[in-house]
């Protein structure tokens, strides 16, 4: 997700490049491996953020259980970032300088994660993101654990020109960068497929009436309704979608969707959208079940799993077998350790790029259909695409 450019981020990546760094010294033998975690817990955004805690914290459990990580027990530090930037950059600072992280979960925005950006480079400190994204970010300091658009939005389009379902799209989503590096990408995978593009439109934060909108897309004669608009506003949107009737003769392609939207637009609402996914826990793949099952064990029976929980989960999974293949507890071996590596999660087999850091998975496309998300295709392993320019 999104807000400042992958120009910017390079920018401040670049400038820090050569900065001192804060000194991180090596685990002792006889000290806990602290990874902080900056994430969303108020703001706006705590929905997700809660969904990472709850994968982050049975991560933790589970090593720790198994002896920890070359004898070393785990301990997250959690920081509210408010779902603001600054507070981002503030946050990542003092888990850095005063608690000595080994590494930083988190965040979700695009916005904080850019602004971050800056302190992990000069900290020498991994960042470990688990937010599906725009794509474009290729730095040591930085590891990709969800989806970048190669895996999630281009086996979509093709799915649904192939099922009948349609080619032509209108395009609506937040005005902020993630929603138009998706719709950009979007594009060129419509004019591959032969698919039109009728209209593309853009709203701020905040909206309480989208009749007008609503109208404009059922006017265009669009088959299809390629939408980026996350949180209550998206919810606020489909419900009003609903009521006025466009969801009978428009299909919507959710990006972004999850389980945690999920009975917000009432009984019987929100029904036939699709999306891609690299999790779906409705899924009878035995894995998932046991994930599903271990993770409303510590939540509670009544916890929505979301494939936010599993990429937190993944990203300390990945954490541990990065330390354990490098011999060593330091951040430079972690990054080392964790370039190439391959390990299990919940869907599979799943491995980190050696170059770019980013994530090849099994995908899925999932669909709404009697109140919850359903995998309509598997899609198999799908490797991101190089980040490296």
């Amino acid at each position: 997700m999104i807000d400042i450019s992958r120009r910017q981020f390079m920018g401040a990546v670049g400038a820090t490049a050569a900065a001192s760094a804060f000194g991180m010294p090596a685990i002792a033998a006889d000290k806990t491996i602290k990874i902080g975690a900056v994430q969303p817990f108020s703001g706006g955004l705590e929905l997700f953020g809660n969904q990472a805690k709850m994968g982050l914290d049975l991560a933790v459990s589970e090593i720790n259980a198994g002896g920890g990580i070359l004898g070393h027990q785990v301990e997250i530090l959690y920081e509210d970032n408010k779902t603001d930037p600054k507070t981002s950059v503030e946050r990542a600072k003092k888990l850095i300088e005063r608690d000595e992280v080994l590494a930083i979960s988190g965040p979700i925005t695009s916005a904080g994660r850019d602004a971050m950006a800056a302190t992990m480079e000069r900290g020498k400190t991994p960042l470990l993101y688990a937010t599906n994204y725009e794509g474009g970010i290729c730095n040591r300091y930085f590891f990709s654990f969800n989806t970048v658009p190669n895996q999630d939005t281009a086996p979509l389009i093709p799915y649904l020109k192939d099922e009948g379902i349609g080619d032509s799209y209108y395009m609506f989503g937040a005005d902020y960068v993630w929603p138009r590096n998706m719709f950009k990408t979007a594009k060129g995978i419509i004019d591959e497929v032969g698919g039109t593009t009728v209209g593309e439109e853009y709203t701020p934060f905040g909206v309480k009436d989208f009749s007008s909108i609503i109208r404009k897309i059922a006017d265009s004669g669009a088959q299809i309704l390629l939408f980026a608009l996350p949180g209550a506003d998206g919810i606020t949107f489909i419900k009003q979608a609903e009521e006025f009737g466009l969801t009978k003769t428009v299909k919507i392609a959710f990006l972004g969707f999850a389980e945690t939207y999920l009975g917000a637009f009432g009984p019987g609402k929100g029904e036939g959208m699709y999306a891609g996914v690299p999790f779906v826990a409705n899924s009878p793949e035995p894995g998932v079940q046991e994930f599903v099952s271990k993770i409303r064990k510590n939540a509670g029976e009544d916890a929505v799993v979301s494939f936010y929980v599993m990429t937190h989960y993944n990203s300390l999974i990945a954490l541990k077998g990065g330390l354990e293949k490098a011999g060593k507890i330091d951040t430079e071996a972690l990054i080392d350790g964790m370039e190439g590596l391959s390990f299990e999660i919940p869907t599979g087999a799943a491995s980190i790029t050696k170059d770019d850091h980013h994530t090849a998975m099994n995908m899925y496309i999932a669909k709404t259909e009697n109140g919850t998300l359903n995998v309509a295709k598997e899609l198999g392993i799908i490797e991101p695409a190089p980040q490296c320019a």
